[in-house]
């Protein structure tokens, strides 16, 4: 047989030969390195055999897929030191992930001394060395092997497959699991690993389901990778949002208002409101006209949208259509008010294309689960448009919204974090869609040749489309790696029959408009956690709700700092004096806790020559500048929307 390798070389054989002894025929080092292989697309465990012609990759720790081989014997190894101090634990899943790896198990919560504990025992089963054997059983024989061992949600999964399945196991030592794998070869194999933290999560990710024990842990081939992962670790918990955000003040929550209902702080309202201030003026410039619509609706109007049959789950219903006359909903969207807006009168071909822009606040039933500060929340507000069009138009519609986009994500910096996804429909699970086939390759093939146009990288998902049509999503991750979409444009081309919405053409007859549903820069809550999770909570001047702090260094100067405060708000800078009894140093440093960007210290020389010593985040100390020459130097900052590197380090 012969054997195509990655670098296009070839090796043949006269028998059989294991993905691992192909790798040991090419070289010991990368034998030992290895940790799957994949053999014509497919990735597969090392003990696979190879017995035809095909091409071969030996993955190693450097590959995504090996390394997820190489986290997932870990997860086992998490899984058998578990039930080797719990023994009652029951197992349920333990996949790879980006950042390493977790187990789910029915049992206690486990604190930090417990995973120091689970940790110590899985370095004791490493250095153990167990060599991991796969086997198959049938379907019932799987299910009665699983029973026997008491692990009921293994049970669970093996009844969920086909009555024909084979289910593979891959055992260590006395450890079995359920598993399709691949795997190491033997659990010394494994060189450096953390428990990083504990968490509850629901069965299944439902929360009608029972909630288990998750822990998450990593592991590398090298000490030195591992330590410098924990590190940045440490630098992520100092920028998460959810812990950061509520030290500045910005947010908080309260259980008894209810789990994803923050409450927005004075800084946090600020922040939004220069938000929302700047993107209006900047849709209005575009051509947007705004709209103000109601926060609820009947059924009716879900109905005619198709919310009603693809989205009701997702939505906050009053009432109940068997008992009450009027069943009424929290919008989780703008489009069908808009869509009436836009049927109140005829509409000619010349009015076209009109673009509708509201600064929407939303309500959707998001899963207990998956709260998490702003990021995901139940009531939430949107720069939301809908631009109504004529089939010519479309083009260039579409690519003014992702112009759009890219001048927001360019304005707050966060351009370079994100990526493209065009998200498709399922074709099969066409219940939850409306439109035909043909209609569905024909919106996608539209949106992809867009894309092209535009040069944009994208990739594409089967299952992320919405319900009436394909999507452009503009991703990005927070701080712990998990992906959620900014900014969302969408291709509509049904709607507008089940709203029976229509324009007169230039022959006078009716036709159905086009539609595009958009974000600018996407939803505020989302928005300001990234911000603070990109900036360390050191956001761009013209973003934070204090730009300016006057420092006098007595009281003396109480009269020249309000002075040279009244001149700053004045020219609309967001200015505060601190005339508190302190030092001087101590009030510096308090500033620089409060992730102020300038403090204006002012004393005697200042005040007789009509200056402020100025102190900044960029550059420390610069010196003592005319008044007037500081307030044009830092409207320029507001006004341009600078975004300046930090050179000091702020101290803490």
């Amino acid at each position: 047989m012969k054997i195509t390798l990655k670098d296009g070389s070839f090796k043949e054989y006269e028998n059989p030969m294991s993905v691992y002894e192909i790798a040991k025929d090419i070289s010991e080092g990368l034998a030992r390195m290895a940790t799957a292989g994949e053999m014509n697309g497919e990735v597969v465990d090392l003990r696979t055999m190879v017995e035809k012609d095909c091409e071969l990759s030996i993955l190693t720790f450097n590959d995504d897929a090996g390394k997820a081989a190489y986290r997932h014997t870990t997860s086992h190894v998490l899984a058998e030191a578990v039930k080797r101090l719990y023994p009652e634990a029951k197992l349920a899943i333990g996949p790879s992930i980006d950042t390493g790896f977790y187990y789910d198990f029915d049992c206690e919560s486990f604190d930090r001394a417990a995973l120091d504990k689970i940790e110590a025992e899985m370095k004791k089963i490493i250095k153990e060395g167990a060599e991991l054997e796969r086997f198959t059983l049938p379907r019932q024989e799987a299910i009665q092997f699983m029973k026997d061992r008491n692990e009921p949600y293994k049970v669970e999964l093996i009844e969920d497959l086909p009555e024909d399945s084979v289910i593979s196991f891959y055992k260590q030592g006395e450890f079995v699991d359920l598993c399709a794998g691949p795997h190491l070869l033997s659990t010394k194999g494994i060189k450096a690993i953390k428990l990083i933290s504990s968490s509850g999560a629901y069965w299944r990710g439902s929360e009608k389901n029972k909630m288990l024990t998750r822990v998450y842990g990593t592991a590398f081939t090298k000490k030195a990778d591992l330590d410098a992962y924990l590190e940045y670790l440490e630098d992520v918990k100092k920028r998460d949002h959810n812990k950061l955000g509520r030290e500045m003040e910005i947010f908080t929550t309260v259980d008894v208002i209810g789990q994803g209902l923050p409450l927005i702080m004075p800084k946090g309202a600020k922040i939004m409101q220069t938000l929302q201030r700047w993107i209006e003026d900047e849709e209005e410039r575009r051509g947007y006209v705004r709209t103000k619509t109601p926060y609820m609706a009947k059924s009716d109007l879900y109905k005619i949208s198709g919310h009603w049959d693809h989205y009701k789950e997702g939505m906050f219903v009053f009432g109940e259509e068997e008992k009450d006359k009027e069943v009424y909903a929290l919008r989780p969207m703008t489009c069908p008010f808009q869509y009436y807006i836009y049927k109140a009168s005829q509409k000619s071909y010349r009015d076209l294309p009109i673009r509708y822009g509201e600064t929407s606040t939303l309500f959707r039933n998001e899963e207990s689960g998956e709260m998490h500060g702003l990021t995901r929340v139940r009531q939430f507000t949107i720069t939301e448009a809908h631009i109504i069009m004529t089939p010519e138009q479309i083009s260039d519609e579409f690519k003014g919204c992702v112009d759009l986009a890219m001048y927001c994500l360019k304005t707050l910096g966060l351009h370079e974090d994100v990526t493209y996804r065009l998200s498709k429909w399922d074709p099969n699970n066409t219940e939850k869609y409306i439109g035909s086939p043909e209609y569905w390759e024909l919106s996608q093939g539209m949106m992809r040749e867009f894309l092209n146009e535009l040069g944009i990288p994208f990739v594409e998902a089967e299952g992320e489309a919405a319900f009436y049509g394909p999507k452009l999503d503009i991703q990005a991750k927070n701080v712990y790696g998990k992906e959620d979409t900014m900014i969302t444009i969408q291709l509509d081309l049904a709607l507008a029959e089940q709203f029976d919405m229509y324009y007169v053409d230039a022959s006078g007859e009716k036709k159905r408009p086009f539609i595009i549903h958009r974000t600018s820069m996407g939803c505020y809550e989302r928005t300001l956690a990234w911000l603070i999770e990109k900036y360390a909570g050191l956001l761009p001047t013209w973003l934070c709700p204090e730009q300016v702090r006057v420092l006098p260094i007595s009281e003396k100067y109480h009269e020249y700092a309000e002075k040279v405060e009244a001149k700053l708000k004045e020219n609309g800078v967001l200015c505060t004096v601190d005339e508190r009894a302190e030092k001087i140093g101590y009030k510096i440093r308090e500033t620089r806790l409060d992730r102020v960007p300038y403090m204006l210290v002012v004393g005697q020389k200042e005040e007789e020559e009509g200056l402020v010593s100025v102190r900044s985040r960029y550059l420390g100390d610069e010196g003592q500048k005319p008044l007037d020459q500081f307030i044009d130097e830092i409207c320029k900052e507001i006004r341009t929307r600078e975004i300046r590197e930090i050179e000091v380090k702020e101290e803490k």
